[in-house]
């Protein structure tokens, strides 16, 4: 099986105007489909912006809304998946999403943020109660979730025992928490056997400064890409033959004792 290489953009396009970052995702589309690539993953509420503050509720859209037709447009016309995010809006409720589109346009996955982070996420936003969604892609099994929720050890290792081979993970992660993208997206790839997609947005947005650095972490604990600090379309591969023989030789999941942990709440 060959590897799926996958195209990390790292940009926070523009806050506000959703033409505008459906226009800045075509490109990369465009970009990382000529370099061979079988998906792009896109930061944490790419669709938007991210510090819009009251426009969450007037830009939210449906998982299945007039901004996801035009992104299943682009991924069928170059012929590559699409992960991004966005204000779900589902009636009452908003939530911080990141819905994955296949190559064919196929809404293929769509997934809740079940932790939320700061005061302006748990103002707005409502936290999804499905931890694990996945789908298949290229003969890998594709992970979602978001951001801080990969900070909690609990929630990745659900995805291993799911037997998900690449997580994504769009993000919106601030100063002075580049640590986590510089040390703990590795150790949680190697912890749990996976592939971690972890995409960023960057620079200055209202209160928040964004620091980049997006990678793709692997199995063996290697950064396999690594994204700087300003905007940029970095480019790695998954590859299954890699995961598969580190899984071999690395014996975390498999000396697990879970009965020493049933106190665990």
């Amino acid at each position: 099986m060959p590897p799926l290489r996958t195209a990390l953009l790292q940009s926070s396009g523009q806050p506000g105007d959703v033409a505008a970052n459906l226009k800045v995702l075509d490109e990369a589309a465009a970009r990382a489909a000529a370099c061979g690539a079988g998906l792009l993953v896109c930061p944490e509420m790419f669709l938007t912006g991210y510090a819009i503050g009251d426009d969450v509720p007037k830009l939210a859209e449906p998982a299945d809304g007039t901004s996801a037709e035009a992104i299943a447009g682009i991924a069928v016309r170059h012929g590559i998946a699409v992960t991004y995010g966005y204000p779900e809006r589902d009636g009452g409720h908003v939530h911080n999403s990141a819905q994955l589109i296949g190559p064919d346009g196929a809404r293929l996955a769509n997934y809740r943020k079940t932790h939320l982070f700061g005061c302006f996420e748990q103002q707005w936003f409502t936290p999804g109660e499905q931890p694990v969604v996945q789908a298949e892609l290229g003969g890998l099994r594709i992970g979602l979730m978001i951001c801080y929720d990969v900070e909690f050890p609990e929630n990745v290792r659900a995805h291993a025992l799911a037997g998900t081979d690449l997580l994504l993970v769009p993000t919106a992660q601030m100063h002075p928490f580049q640590f986590v993208a510089e040390s703990l997206v590795p150790v949680r790839a190697f912890e749990n056997q996976l592939y971690i997609a972890y995409v960023n947005r960057t620079g200055p947005e209202g209160e928040f400064e964004f620091v980049g650095l997006s990678c793709l972490a692997s199995p063996d604990g290697a950064v396999r890409t690594r994204a700087g600090r300003g905007e940029e379309l970095v480019l790695g591969e998954a590859d299954p033959g890699l995961l598969s023989a580190s899984r071999e030789a690395n014996p975390y999941l498999r000396d697990r004792r879970p009965g020493l942990y049933t106190f665990l709440s």
